[in-house]
C-alpha cells in the first residue's frame, strides 16, 4: 500500500508545483489589453466597412492607438467620432479633409440607354457583368442593386427607371458602393460641389451616341469653356480634377455647354429622384 501511496503523493505534489508555476507565469507575463481600445471601439459604427484601411472596426481601434491609422480615419463616423477618438488619445483631430458624398456616374436609365439583351440569370450586377451586361454601353449601370444591398446605412435606393440613387442624408462616404459596383460607377466627391460628370464611358463618340443619349462623347468642349484645367481628358472621357476647384461656380460653363447633358446638378437630380420615389410608394 505504501509503495502505491508514495508515487501518488509525489505526482500530486509535482502537479501542485507546476500548476502554481503556470498560474504565477500567466499572471506575471500576461499582456495587458489597452483599455482605450474598448473605449474607441464603442464609438465606432461597428459595420466593418474597411473604408479606414483596416480590415474592421476592432483592427482600426487597435491600430489608431499605435499610429497605424489616422485619428479621423473612420469615414462612416465622420468628424464627431474623430473628435471623440482624439480626446481618448489626448491629441487633436485633423479635420481638414473635405466632407464627401457618393454619386452615381451614369445616366443610362430605361429611357436613355439602349438595351441589347434580355437577361434571365442570377439577379446581381456582378453576375450580369460577367455575362457582358445587357446594355449597349459596356460601361453603364446594370441596375440590379448590388450597391443597394451592400450599403450599411440604407443610403442607396433603386429608382423606378432602373438606376440607383443616393440618399445624401444617410450617406457617410464610407466607399462601400465604390468597391462593390463591378463597373466602378460610384465616386466620392466633395459634398460642397453640386456639379459632376455622370458618365464613365471610354467609347468613341459614334458608339456612345448609339448606346446612350447622355453619354460623354469626348468632344473636349468642357475642357475649353472652363478655367485652370479643372477638367481634363482621360482618353475619350472628361474628368473633373476636384483638387483644383476652389469655387463651385467654375463648373457651371461645362454644365451649360455640354451637348450631351452629361454634367448634372446633384440638387436637381435629388428632386427628380424624390419625385420618382413618391410615385413608387403611391403604387
Amino acid at each position: 500500500m505504501t509503495s502505491i501511496l508514495i508515487p501518488v503523493l509525489l505526482l500530486g505534489g509535482l502537479t501542485l508545483v507546476f500548476g502554481t508555476f503556470l498560474v504565477f507565469s500567466a499572471e506575471k507575463f500576461k499582456v495587458k489589453k489597452d483599455e482605450r481600445i474598448e473605449k474607441i471601439l464603442d464609438l465606432l459604427p461597428g459595420i466593418d466597412c474597411g473604408a479606414c484601411g483596416a480590415p474592421g472596426c476592432a483592427a482600426f481601434a487597435g491600430g489608431v492607438i499605435d499610429g497605424k491609422y489616422a485619428v479621423n480615419g473612420c469615414k462612416a463616423g465622420g468628424e464627431e467620432v474623430a473628435n471623440k477618438v482624439a480626446k481618448i488619445l489626448g491629441v487633436k483631430a485633423e479635420n481638414g479633409t473635405k466632407e464627401q458624398v457618393a454619386v452615381l456616374c451614369c445616366l443610362g436609365d430605361h429611357d436613355t440607354a439602349e438595351r441589347i439583351a434580355n437577361y434571365d440569370g442570377i439577379l446581381t450586377c456582378e453576375a450580369l457583368d460577367l455575362m457582358g451586361g445587357d446594355k449597349g454601353c459596356q460601361y453603364g449601370c446594370l441596375g440590379l442593386g448590388d450597391c443597394v444591398r451592400a450599403c450599411p446605412f440604407n443610403a442607396i435606393e433603386m429608382g423606378e427607371k432602373g438606376l440607383p440613387y443616393v440618399i445624401e442624408e444617410n450617406c457617410t462616404a464610407c466607399g462601400i458602393c465604390v468597391k462593390i459596383c463591378p463597373r466602378g460607377l460610384f465616386e466620392l466627391i466633395p459634398k460642397e460641389q453640386d456639379i459632376y460628370i455622370a458618365c464613365r464611358s471610354y467609347d468613341d463618340a459614334k458608339t456612345v451616341k448609339k448606346a446612350c443619349s447622355r453619354g460623354c462623347t469626348g468632344c473636349t468642349l468642357c475642357t475649353r469653356v472652363t478655367e485652370n484645367e479643372i477638367i481634363q481628358m482621360d482618353g475619350k472621357l472628361a474628368k473633373i480634377q476636384w483638387d483644383k476647384i476652389k469655387d463651385s461656380k467654375l463648373l457651371e460653363p461645362a454644365l451649360e455647354k455640354c451637348p450631351s447633358n452629361t454634367f448634372v446638378k446633384r440638387s436637381e437630380l435629388r428632386k427628380k429622384q424624390k419625385s420618382e420615389q413618391v410615385t413608387i410608394n403611391a403604387k
